[in-house]
Formats: structure tokens, C-alpha cells, sequence
């Protein structure tokens, strides 16, 4: 998949050319090794997390170094300009940690957050919320403020159930904030993302456009956490950022209007209550 957006041929590459955005490709943390390729941004934390069912998927250490190169990107295209950014991810079973998160952070038991993913079948699904729902309960809560393994701290719980690239994503949000860009949110995935952010620096939903209502379970519960109206809703989820980058169109629709569109003084249209 990282030879295929490289090479310009995946979904959100042609959703991309369309709505003429560039796209970068970074790798979080793969578990293979990637060879050298022009291209990609190639700031890995490791090869890969480790299994939440039995330990934290990364060390906090690591959490925080994927947040830091997150926010080093957008503070690069800020640098060059850019006031507008979206983020989107391609990983394998990214959907149970954004379900993880989503748990955790929101407080709403794991069975409302769990969907099928790729595309599970009912026996797989069921499968999927009872490790989902073991994992959890393995990795305990802790309500004491106080404590530094606090599985409420949104670092913690990120450290625990997260993926390098939701890591980076997070860190990401939160520099974007910083910057006062305008933040384009994909998917279910993306959005967990978000959670940790905003848990962190509660004011960087206030950044945020949701591009579209994923067709994966518990993405509307999440975005009513976050009471949001999403532009889109096409029952996608496909991720990689494609809904940030179909809305993209309709961010630009927005603000012509804003700015050119004319009033009905500057137009000398009559107002139909006058």
C-alpha cells in the first residue's frame, strides 16, 4: 500500500489530483522495513507496536516521540504557508485501537464502539469485541488524578491502545491547533486521533471541520461526542484521509461565497421584506 500512494495510485491519491491538494506520505512505524524511496517521509518510531491484549502498544516515551514528529510536519507546511490540513492513515487493525480510545476516553462501552472494519463477518466481529473487551479489562482504570499510570490520562491511554500513526496524528492535530489552521478530520480512525488531542488541549475541536460520517460503528457516537455535523455522509471507510479530501470542494465553495458572493445592498436587489 505505501508503494501504491507513492506511486499515485491509491483512492486518496486520485481523490487528491481531483481536488488538487498535496498529498504526503509518511511511515509512522511499519513493521517491515521500507527500502529507501523517493518520496516518503520516512521518521518510523519503531517497526511496529506491540500486542495491547498483553502490554501497552508503546511506551509513553515513544507515544510522545510520535506526537513530536507529527507536529514537526505541520509546523513545516505552516512554515511554508499552508493554512489548511487533513490527516488520514492506512495501518492493519487500526480500527481496534480507535475503538480502544474511543472506550476509554469517552467512556462508552467497547460494544458501541466496535465495527467491522475491512469487513468482518458476524462470528469475526463478535471475536473482535470480546479481545477488544479482555484488553481493556487487562490494562485496568485507574480514577486516582494523581497517578502517573492513570489509565484515564489521555497519554496513557494513547501509550497503551495506540498506533504510531494515531500518534502522530494526535501530535499533529495539536500543532495545527497551535498554528490556526483549518483542520479537515477524515474518518473513525482520524477521529480517535482527535480524542486524544482534545483531551489533551480541549480548545482544538474548535479548529476542526468533520469532512464526512464514516460507515464504521461508533464514528457517529464519536462525533456526537464531539457535537459535530459532518459536511459529508457516504457511508465510507475506506480511510487515508479520503473524506478529508473530498471536502476540500466544499471548503473552497464555503469560502467563495464568503468572499464573493455579493449582497443584496452591493447587488441592488431589492430585500423581499423591505
Amino acid at each position: 500500500m505505501v508503494a501504491n500512494f507513492l506511486a499515485g495510485g491509491a483512492a486518496v491519491n486520485a481523490l487528491s489530483r481531483v481536488a488538487d491538494v498535496e498529498l504526503e506520505v509518511v511511515n509512522a512505524g511499519i513493521a517491515t522495513p521500507l527500502p529507501h524511496t523517493d518520496g516518503l517521509i520516512d521518521i518510523p518510531i519503531a517497526a511496529g507496536t506491540r500486542n495491547f491484549a498483553h502490554e501497552p502498544a508503546m511506551t509513553r516515551d515513544q507515544a510522545l516521540a510520535a506526537m513530536h514528529a507529527g507536529a514537526a510536519r505541520v509546523r513545516h507546511h505552516a512554515a511554508l504557508g499552508s493554512n489548511v490540513i487533513g490527516f488520514g492513515e492506512m495501518g492493519i487493525a487500526n480500527t481496534s485501537a480507535a475503538a480502544c480510545l474511543m472506550s476509554r476516553l469517552c467512556g462508552v462501552p467497547i460494544d458501541e464502539c466496535v465495527g467491522r472494519g475491512t469487513g468482518l463477518d458476524d462470528a469475526g466481529l463478535a471475536k473482535k469485541r470480546n479481545v477488544l473487551a479482555a484488553a481493556l479489562a487487562h490494562h485496568g482504570a485507574s480514577h486516582d488524578p494523581h497517578d502517573r499510570h492513570n489509565r484515564h490520562n489521555p497519554l496513557d491511554v494513547l501509550a497503551t491502545f495506540g498506533g504510531f500513526e494515531i500518534a502522530m496524528m494526535a501530535g499533529a492535530y495539536l500543532a495545527a491547533a497551535q498554528a490556526r489552521m483549518t483542520i479537515l478530520v477524515d474518518g473513525f480512525i482520524a477521529s480517535s486521533a482527535l480524542l486524544v488531542a482534545n483531551a489533551i488541549a480541549p480548545n482544538v475541536r474548535e479548529y476542526c471541520v468533520f469532512a464526512h460520517a464514516s460507515n464504521e460503528a461508533g464514528h457517529r457516537r464519536m462525533l456526537d461526542h464531539f457535537g459535530a455535523t459532518p459536511l459529508l455522509a457516504l457511508d465510507m471507510r475506506l480511510g487515508e484521509g479520503t473524506g478529508a479530501a473530498l471536502a476540500v470542494p466544499l471548503l473552497r465553495a464555503a469560502c467563495a461565497f464568503i468572499n464573493e458572493m455579493a449582497s443584496f445592498e452591493s447587488a441592488g436587489v431589492a430585500n423581499r421584506d423591505a
